[in-house]
């Protein structure tokens, strides 16, 4: 299992040097792969274009880009951009967000979202392997074409946790990528459904990147009391809350890798043996100590 880490929690207090200076720290650290939200008003891929410049080798992707508010076409412009700027290491994470987020932010409607996301994917995956699309959808259509920046397209991955989602992620793009999901889920929901949606396609077997916060401590409870304030309406979304009951939990706290380094490890191992193929971790702690201690530990993964 690949180990990453997931610079979310810097989106708190946004700033483009830290954020560069943190996936460089990664690299450097030796991890291959930076993940991050695309969410507030730091926009992700731009942050990835610019921390390009300053590494060479760390894979960057997104998790993840929401589709309502971006055209097919736009995004593609982008990630391509950002494929050029960072010598082809962008991995586009897509996903539908959630229907409060849609309609109460965005003032969008929430309707056919498996629709709309198969006419997404014709557009965006046309454009970014050839730089043209002829697809007139329900939803999304896009009939143009433009040379582009970029000859190779970044890999595009899916966040799936339903049936219909995953069997898309697995027929049509290269992997998904989760949140809030422990064990029992990937091995019960995820990894079945991925994989065997990509095999009858006859497509590879697909990436599957877990993430979770991450916090070594000697003050557990707090921590846990902390994580599940922060987190709370991710177990009340319908979506989540779904996973989490097949999870037997109250909420994503319950899941979260907190604790010594070796209950740290100890789940670490258990994401890996149900199946996941990366693990990016949201890193916590009261103080920059646990911090490290807690790259420390993931390093050794």
């Amino acid at each position: 299992m690949r180990i990453g880490i997931n610079g979310s929690g810097l989106l708190a207090r946004p700033s483009l040097d830290a954020l560069v200076d943190d996936i460089a720290r990664a690299e450097d650290a030796g991890f291959g792969g930076y993940w991050l939200a695309q969410t507030g008003l730091v926009d992700a891929l731009t942050a990835f274009a610019v921390a390009g410049a300053t590494t060479g080798s760390i894979e960057l992707g997104t998790a993840v880009v929401p589709t309502w508010p971006r055209h097919p076409q736009a995004l593609a412009a982008q990630a391509l951009t950002t494929q050029a700027a960072t010598g082809g290491r962008t991995i586009l994470g897509i996903g539908l967000a959630h229907q409060p987020t849609v309609e109460d932010r965005w003032k969008l409607t929430w309707e056919k979202p498996i629709r709309h996301v198969l006419d997404y994917l014709a557009v965006l995956q046309e454009l970014l392997a050839t730089g043209a699309s002829s697809f007139e959808g329900e939803v999304w259509s896009f009939v143009g074409e433009a040379p582009r920046p970029a000859d190779d397209p970044p890999s595009v991955m899916l966040a799936a946790l339903g049936d219909q989602m995953l069997k898309i992620a697995g027929r049509r793009t290269d992997g998904t990528i989760l949140w809030c999901v422990g064990p029992k889920t990937l091995a019960r929901q995820i990894v079945p459904g991925i994989t065997d949606a990509a095999r009858a396609a006859d497509r590879p077997d697909p990436r599957i990147v877990c993430s979770l916060p991450v916090w070594i401590t000697d003050r557990p409870d707090d921590a846990r009391r902390i994580v599940a304030e922060s987190l709370t309406i991710y177990g009340q979304l319908p979506s989540y809350r779904a996973m989490l009951d097949i999870e037997g939990v109250d909420g994503p706290a319950d899941i979260s890798l907190i604790g010594s380094e070796a209950e740290v490890a100890e789940g670490l191992a258990e994401i890996a043996e149900a199946g996941a193929t990366d693990f990016t971790a949201v890193v916590q702690g009261f103080d920059p100590d646990e911090r490290d201690r807690a790259w420390e530990v993931l390093r050794s993964h």
